[in-house]
């Protein structure tokens, strides 16, 4: 069978976490994870390399935006 991966869905503790894409000015790179909206600790869950790596990971958890930060 050919086409789009199914991708299973995961979920997070929405109450405390948030996703966040972390992006480096210096060489470009960006990480996917989630932020504690209490303590501001950064939970790395996947390197993005390409804009369909950003949209699997947004299809995995049921995100709709990814706020950048630097």
């Amino acid at each position: 069978m050919f086409g789009k991966r199914r991708v299973r869905r995961r979920d997070y503790d929405r109450e405390n976490w948030r996703p966040v894409l972390k992006c480096s000015i210096c060489n470009g790179e960006r990480v996917a994870g989630f932020k504690n909206i209490h303590t501001g600790e950064f939970r790395e869950e996947r390197f993005i390399q390409s804009a369909s790596e950003l949209e699997d990971f947004k299809q995995e958890y049921g995100i709709s935006e990814l706020p950048k930060e630097y």
